[in-house]
């Protein structure tokens, strides 16, 4: 991962974002200037556990959130999808999702999302189909008729594989058998032969690598879907219209530890094994991939028109109107 050019505008647009928003130069002074009586300040975060969300707990390990009034607490999932009722009813403030999880929820009308904030976005090495030592499947083609694991069955890992399958002349729909398989349990499905095969992301994938022999089949973040953004920071547009300032406190803290992550691989690596099961010299030597400070609707959209390009969206969706905006609060 590259820190020079991509520091320098992590940090001109956190600077921009500081005085756009006005934070105040003492952590203390901002929270008690941003908390208010009508402030929600007790928040539920739903993580996926993975580097995604490295800077969630990078804000609360060094007290971002306190300092904006906010006492935050976090819970992990396997996809947006399994809570949405706690999103919809307000019991669940804030998830990470995947781009393709949260586009495919928003087409279908179950619950209307707004994007807050950008989280991760691909690199090489670092997203892939992972195989056993010594699997007899030696290349994409042999994938057909197997079994794959994935954490959603619509979502990134299917999303990034299929256009890959398609330039080996296997149709996913039909030599594809996509198995859901709770990322927690990549390793120990693969290792017992549940699936075939796995998609994952580091950590998960170094792990597999030192652990179990196993090898990346296919680099998901290379050719069509090279450098393709990840997760990001949704709320429902219920909830972003009742708490604005509830809002503009967890934008203002993400952005600092998202600057840190942007800039800090030692930060990241850090702070994973405390909420994965990866050990610390796993998360030391991971490939990650990049923590965007900005929240661009171009870079996401191009999200959507892959979706449906493979038909996991009906029809053409456009990002931008989902991109929150502070005068819509």
């Amino acid at each position: 991962m590259r820190f020079g050019a991509l520091g320098r505008t992590a940090l001109i647009g956190l600077v921009a974002s500081l005085v756009i928003t006005g934070c105040s130069s003492s952590g203390e002074e901002a929270g008690g200037s941003n908390a208010s009586s009508d402030m929600k300040t007790d928040l539920l975060i739903g993580q996926y556990p993975g580097a995604d969300s490295a800077p969630l707990f990078i804000a609360m390990e060094r007290g971002f959130f306190k300092e904006e009034g906010l006492n935050v607490k976090q819970e992990p999932i396997q996809a947006p999808q399994a809570v949405l009722p706690k999103l919809s009813n307000g019991s669940m403030d804030i998830v990470l999702g995947s781009y393709a999880t949260i586009l495919v929820i928003q087409e279908q009308g179950t619950e209307k999302f707004k994007y807050i904030a950008d989280s991760y976005q691909g690199a090489a090495g670092a997203f892939g189909i992972m195989v056993k030592k010594d699997s007899p499947i030696k290349q994409v083609g042999d994938l057909k008729g197997k079994k794959i694991g994935v954490n959603a069955l619509k979502g990134l890992g299917t999303l990034t594989m299929n256009p890959h399958f398609k330039i080996a002349g296997l149709d996913p729909d039909k030599d594809i058998a996509y198995t859901e398989v709770p990322t927690t349990n990549w390793l120990s499905s693969l290792d017992k032969g549940d699936v075939d095969a796995v998609w994952m992301t580091d950590p998960y994938v170094s792990e597999a690598k030192k652990t179990l022999g196993a090898t990346m089949l296919l680099d998901t973040m290379s050719g069509p879907t090279d450098g393709l953004p990840i997760t990001g920071w949704a709320a429902t547009e219920k909830w972003v219209q009742t708490n604005p300032k509830t809002l503009a406190a967890f934008q203002r803290a993400m952005a600092k530890a998202q600057n840190i992550a942007a800039t800090d691989r030692s930060a990241v690596t850090k702070v994973l094994p405390t909420f994965t099961k990866i050990p610390a010299e796993t998360a030391a030597t991971i490939n990650l991939g990049a923590y965007p400070t900005s929240l661009s609707a171009q870079r996401i959209q191009r999200v959507a028109d892959l979706m449906l390009e493979s038909k996991m969206l009906t029809q053409k969706l456009d990002v931008s109107s989902m991109i929150y905006s502070a005068s819509q609060g």
